[in-house]
């Protein structure tokens, strides 16, 4: 619980005005807001987060001095997890059993899609072999970074890599299911309970458990801790039945805003040419990822009882939180998409280290 204190106080202090960059964050936000308007007015899929991740790239590459540090995410991936875990019920639960199959499909896609990605990075890029490996890893931008910069890679250039998987993955899939389904998207997609809706209590249950859920995942080590613990509190508030709360939309755009602008914002203060060459490696490998994704979900939708949309959103190779407002956005299956997320997860952390170790001691690779 100590840990937690201390976490709380850093946080705190990471708000002080000599440490956090006010006036970037700002006008980073500015910038998000205006693009994800631009993107509602035009009723483009997912204008929230696409919006403001078109902006703020632009800006971050145009030279503008922008900024959202990490601190600022927490707060939103705090809501994302509650709500994903609403979506936990009761009725979710009983079909559990039958989601073995496309979780093996995805265990057999992740091994295939770090093979296939390494192999990419190695025969079109300079990188070295660390530099490579973990940046071809579908999943887990910051751990991967830690785990190449332990190995000795190159971590700007395996943090840029994720970030441009993450932004052409979330920009992609949504457009890709619409023209392929056509289903609807636009601004007016997702939870249609609103805030004037809410009651004291709804506020107390949302927060509750997300205060509830950040101690529950520090104390089982649970990694992305902000995310998964209120993920796993809501889903057992609901599934137990003990509450119905739901979050309102704006909650969600909120979400969507922050988390699309601090993706932007990745691209801030790194040399152009460097982004730009690094982009068009990273491009490549992200059509690489959602070409062969798509193929793998076609296929497990013949296997299976579910359809192409929700298992490619499951199978898709974004981050959880971002794939999971894409999933809320559609009314698409949400459990299902980020339960399968959540085993990408643990299997990229886990082994992707494991691997790397034992083709380096069998010589495999250098």
């Amino acid at each position: 619980m100590r840990s937690l204190f201390e976490d709380f106080i850093g946080g705190v202090k990471a708000f002080a005005p000599s440490r956090f960059p006010y006036f970037r964050f700002l006008i980073a936000l500015a910038i998000g807001l205006v693009g994800a308007l631009i993107f509602v007015y035009f009723n483009t899929p997912l204008p929230w987060m696409l919006g403001s991740i078109t902006a703020t790239t632009i800006a971050a590459l145009a030279g503008v001095k922008i900024s959202a540090p990490s601190i600022v995410r927490m707060p939103m991936i705090l809501i994302v997890g509650v709500m994903v875990g609403a979506t936990f019920t009761p009725e979710i639960l009983q079909h559990f059993g039958q989601w073995w199959p496309t979780v093996v499909g995805l265990l057999f896609l992740s091994v295939f899609l770090g093979v296939v990605c390494t192999a990419y990075l190695r025969a079109f890029s300079d990188f070295d072999m660390p530099t490579s490996y973990f940046s071809a890893m579908p999943g887990g931008l910051i751990e991967m970074v830690t785990l190449a910069e332990e190995r000795g890679g190159d971590i700007s250039t395996v943090a840029l890599i994720h970030s441009v998987r993450i932004l052409v993955i979330v920009f992609s899939v949504p457009i890709i299911v619409r023209l392929i389904e056509g289903v609807a998207m636009g601004s007016s997609g997702g939870p249609r309970f609103s805030v004037v809706d809410m009651e004291a209590v709804d506020l107390v249950w949302i927060f509750g458990t997300g205060i509830a859920g950040i101690v529950i995942g520090r104390l089982l080590r649970l990694p992305a801790a902000y995310l998964l613990g209120p993920l796993v509190a809501s889903a057992l508030i609901h599934a137990f039945g003990i509450s119905e709360f739901k979050l309102p939309r704006e909650f969600l755009f909120i979400a969507q805003l922050v988390i699309g602008t601090s993706v932007g914002c990745r691209f801030s203060g790194v040399a152009s040419a460097t982004v730009f060459r690094i982009m068009r490696v990273g491009f490549g490998m992200s059509a690489i990822l959602v070409g062969i994704t798509a193929v793998f979900a076609l296929g497990a939708s013949y296997l299976s009882q579910f359809g192409f949309v929700p298992i490619f959103l499951a199978f898709a190779p974004g981050g959880l939180p971002e794939m999971s407002l894409v999933a809320i956005a559609l009314h698409v299956e949400v459990a299902f998409v980020a339960f399968h997320h959540i085993v990408r997860l643990f299997l990229v952390m886990g082994g992707a280290p494991l691997t790397y170790a034992v083709l380096r001691r069998t010589g495999k690779i250098k």
